[in-house]
């Protein structure tokens, strides 16, 4: 009987640390798709980095919580010659849940800009 509770409660703690990571991971990726797909859309010949920002926040807030879309910024920059823009989201990391500490998950994503 002991031996079970303490083996049971090992498992349960390697499980639900397993879980927290998978969630995580799953932020992470969420994250990193809306910014790219954000800069995508900023990167259309009619649309501008504002428009690519709130493309972004409007992806965050349906996949996600709405407080993982506070930082999302969007510029226009060279990169070895070519113009892109680049959608940076910075958010909770979530450690319990989707609560997070002060720590921050910061990711971007890039995409040549059309011009007419």
């Amino acid at each position: 009987m002991v031996d079970f509770a303490l083996v049971g409660a090992l498992l349960t703690l390697v499980f639900a640390a397993l879980v927290q990571l998978t969630l995580a991971q799953h932020v992470r990726n969420t994250l990193i798709d809306c910014a790219a797909q954000g800069a995508r859309y900023a990167a259309l010949a009619d649309r501008t980095p504002a428009d690519g920002a709130a493309r972004t926040r409007a992806l965050i807030d349906l996949s996600l919580a709405p407080g993982y879309a506070d930082d999302v910024a969007a510029v226009e920059t060279i990169v070895d010659g070519l113009a892109v823009v680049e959608v940076r989201v910075a958010a909770p990391l979530p450690v319990a849940g989707l609560l997070g500490p002060a720590g921050r998950l910061t990711v971007t994503g890039h995409a040549l800009v059309e011009h007419p």
